[in-house]
């Protein structure tokens, strides 16, 4: 079918082989496809072409000659391999060796050059001497003091991370002071007596620093936080059981104690029982976990006056009374120590024992006035030994510096001295380093600080004295000491003039301004200012329920006002009397009543007869009237 097809004013006919297709409208004619012309370079393209000398834009692959590439490396490499040769130069005589080129070098500039060969050499000495004095180095160049009561402080402890430092005394106080809160004045931030009326023998941190122990003179010791509030204390033994190992605790005073350095809940104490019992801080204080029993070389038990651990925390070291050293380790036997000195002190108290840094060397302290040093590998003799050492308390120290290499302890007074002081000592040869002066009483506590490189002193009147270097201590007492003490800013009021007109009219008159105590006792007089509560009745029965009557009815009625009330304090009798004459005068009840039928009263008649009866009666039948 030939079907013509319109579209607007558009027509066509598909169905005849036309080449072209015609339309009436606007847009012109529509004719076949032609072919898309390729057109020619312009000239401006074309001379740039020429100028740079290319055929056409862009990239092109780069062409490599691989056999001109290995020509030119084996050229190269050799070039590289050839050797220039070597110009011969003719061999001198010994003779000229000596002989001088040029004119001869002035004299001063020899001197000078000697000069600074021998100052090179003078200070490579001095770098040496520096290397050795640095390992016997002492921060003793500032002090800083601080004050924690007038009696000897006989404990002392930094915390590991040297933030805080406990202090105790033989006054019963454990006080507690930071060092990143305190100004230049050195005040303790907490005092507290966690041992009631027992003096504070030692006090240890623990190994993280949260807990702190407290041993005093009492059976018992406590933990407590860094706050100071009790979380642990020990239970006291039963002192009528003669075998102490069948005993929960303790069953005399305390001596010493400390906690172990690896195990951090671990801790151990001493008495004067004779024991060394190691505790479990979760255990809650119920029952000692393990226990040592000392013994003299007679048998009978000897107390313990110092203990400390190793640095492993496996061997125990123990300081009795009897001037010997037992060393106990559990992994062992806890029925006989593993290694024991027996005379190692003459008979008396050990103040102190401490295991070197590095576990090889202990250090003990006596009452026998000496102090010694041991190896642990040998301890058939002694290492070194110093004497003359006046001790006057049981808890003296003697410590190791943080690198080993200087050990120090502190020396009471004695008869004739004016100061304590603290002497360091080579650990190596013993040889006196210093002795420094620390105050006009007893050295008592030492404790040097490895992180904060401080020497701590506690002192027998009250003072702990802080010993820094301002290069080589971190922290501590140093942060302190810059700070400046502030005191409270007062405000000023400013009081309004006061007039004083004496003669002035009672309206406009001012009281004259008394002092408190003067306000205070006129106030005490008013009775609405002091509050002053009812007075008690004085006089009558039944006090306040009595004046307003017995029952519920008399109370309502005096209360209502309907009844009059009735004084207590006035007599009865005179109360009817002064009604007497008004009753004559105007009579209301009897006489009105009987006015018709008897005029005349009838105790009139009777009282006649009584008169006359009393005038004929005998004189012994008469009243006498006097």
């Amino acid at each position: 079918m030939n079907k013509k097809i319109s579209f607007g004013k558009i027509s066509a006919n598909f169905s005849q082989n036309s080449d072209k297709i015609e339309a009436t409208g606007t847009f012109g004619t529509f004719g076949p496809p032609q072919a898309i012309q390729v057109l020619e370079d312009d000239t401006e393209s074309q001379q740039m072409k020429n100028v740079m000398g290319i055929s056409n834009f862009g990239k092109k692959a780069k062409s490599f000659d691989i056999k001109e590439m290995i020509a030119q490396v084996k050229a190269t490499a050799k070039e590289i391999t050839k050797q220039p040769e070597e110009e011969k130069v003719p061999d001198s005589e010994d003779d000229s060796e000596d002989d001088f080129i040029g004119p001869p070098v002035p004299a001063n500039l020899v001197i000078q050059k000697e000069e600074k060969i021998a100052e090179k050499s003078k200070n490579s000495d001095d770098s040496d001497e520096e290397e050795i004095d640095s390992n016997l180095f002492i921060p003793c160049t500032h002090e800083a003091q601080m004050v924690h009561g007038n009696k000897a402080v006989t404990a002392l402890c930094v915390d590991p991370s040297g933030a805080r430092l406990a202090s105790g005394s033989v006054d019963y106080d454990v006080s507690f002071w930071d060092f990143a809160g305190m100004d230049s004045g050195m005040r303790s931030f907490r005092t507290l007596q966690p041992a009631d009326n027992h003096p504070i023998r030692a006090l240890h941190y623990s190994s993280t620093g949260d807990l702190l122990l407290v041993i005093s003179g009492a059976s018992q010791a406590k933990v407590i936080d860094r706050d100071g509030f009790e979380k642990l204390e020990t239970v006291k033994g039963d002192m009528y059981i003669t075998d102490q190992a069948k005993t929960k605790g303790h069953t005399a005073g305390l001596l010493a104690g400390t906690w172990n350095p690896v195990t951090k809940e671990e801790f151990l104490t001493t008495s004067a029982d004779g024991t060394v019992r190691t505790w479990d801080f979760y255990g809650g204080g119920k029952n000692h976990k393990q226990i040592i029993k000392c013994r003299a070389q007679n048998g009978l038990k000897v107390p313990p006056t110092a203990v400390n651990y190793n640095r492993e925390g496996k061997v125990i070291a123990c300081g009795c009374a009897d001037g010997s050293i037992q060393l106990w380790d559990f992994r062992k036997s806890s029925v006989a120590p593993a290694k024991q000195i027996r005379k190692a002190h003459l008979p008396g108290e050990i103040t102190s024992i401490c295991f070197s840094h590095i576990g090889d060397n202990l250090l003990t302290r006596s009452c026998d006035e000496t102090m010694k040093l041991w190896d642990i590998r040998n301890l058939k003799e002694r290492l070194h030994e110093v004497k003359n050492l006046y001790t006057r308390y049981d808890t003296t120290d003697a410590i190791f510096s943080p690198n080993d290499a200087v050990a120090a302890t502190g020396v009471s007074l004695d008869k004739g001295d004016k100061h304590g002081v603290v002497l360091f000592y080579d650990t190596k040869t013993f040889n006196l380093i210093r002795k420094m002066q620390v105050t006009t009483s007893h050295t008592i506590k030492l404790f040097w600080h490895p992180k904060l490189n401080q020497v701590f002193v506690g002192t027998g009147n009250g003072l702990i004295k802080c010993y820094y270097d301002e290069r080589r201590s971190l922290r501590g007492a140093t942060l302190c000491v810059v700070k400046h003490h502030r005191k409270a800013q007062h405000s000023e009021i400013v009081s309004s003039q006061q007039i004083i007109t004496p003669h002035a009219l009672p309206l406009f008159r001012q009281e004259r301004r008394k002092t408190s105590r003067k306000q205070m006792e006129k106030d005490r007089l008013d009775p609405v200012k002091s509050k002053r509560p009812d007075l008690p009745i004085t006089s009558g029965q039944g006090g306040r329920v009595a004046s307003s009557g017995g029952t519920l009815s008399s109370f309502v009625i005096r209360n209502l006002g309907l009844s009059k009330r009735v004084e207590d304090d006035q007599d009865p009798r005179e109360a009817i009397l002064k009604y007497a004459k008004e009753a004559e005068e105007n009579p209301y009840w009897i006489t009105p009543a009987y006015k018709n039928t008897q005029p005349l009263a009838s105790t009139s008649k009777f009282a006649d007869e009584e008169d006359d009866d009393d005038e004929n009666e005998p004189d012994s039948k008469k009243s006498k009237t006097e």
